[in-house]
């Protein structure tokens, strides 16, 4: 029986967003009929969503046992770091070198609007606050947008969001001690003088910064 291409992908939304958002801890099984119950939707479109995810490491297929979120580790957030750095710095090479006043105006006002957002929504803890983040995904996606290829627009979101899902997992406690919008302002900085070297420099000690704390479970990291 074919499933409803609608129903599938809601499904698919709420399974990943779920699993972004740590609901659903990597290595656990995913049962079908628990998940049934809980999505209250039938197998099919279930299955359908869950293949989905399995072709994006979202999930692991195992064998005849059925399905279970993707496991985490140091060795493969590193690597996926790694890649987020060669790909947005290069990606970030060409929106820069395709460089317009609309495009440089857009990502000062992206910061402008990340700066104006609290961080967390507790002075005393780390408290993630959704508007931030909203603001912090749109500020980095605008970095990059100027690029010219879709295709490349589209690993950086998938890397984006595998980064998202290790920062959800980290212990945040120790927020206070970065000082993110530095980070964030050195790039626009380098790109308001036009120098790409600086600019690919910034956003990779930005993204080491983010590796280091997380892999030090002491910080949310960004």
């Amino acid at each position: 029986m074919e499933a409803n291409p609608t129903q599938t992908s809601s499904i698919y939304e709420r399974l990943r967003n779920d699993i972004l958002i740590g609901r659903w801890q990597p290595g656990m099984k995913l049962g079908i009929e628990a998940l049934r119950d809980h999505y209250a939707t039938g197998a099919t479109p279930l299955r359908e969503a869950l293949n989905r995810l399995v072709a994006e490491s979202w999930v692991s297929h195992l064998d005849q046992r059925g399905f279970a979120v993707a496991s985490v580790s140091s060795a493969a957030f590193k690597e996926l770091a790694e890649t987020r750095i060669w790909v947005e710095t290069l990606a970030l090479t060409k929106a820069m070198q395709r460089h317009s006043t609309e495009w440089e105006e857009r990502v000062v006002l992206a910061l402008h609007r990340l700066s104006k957002t609290p961080r967390s929504l507790s002075a005393e803890r780390y408290e993630e606050n959704p508007a931030w983040e909203k603001q912090h995904r749109a500020f980095h996606f605008t970095l990059i947008e100027n690029c010219g290829s879709r295709w490349l627009l589209a690993f950086c979101e998938q890397l984006h969001d595998q980064a998202y899902r290790y920062r959800q997992l980290a212990v945040k406690v120790a927020y206070l001690e970065r000082d993110e919008l530095a980070e964030h302002r050195a790039v626009v900085e380098a790109i308001a003088r036009g120098d790409i070297d600086a600019a690919t420099t910034a956003l990779t000690a930005h993204y080491t910064r983010t590796t280091e704390f997380i892999l030090d479970d002491s910080s949310p990291a960004a």
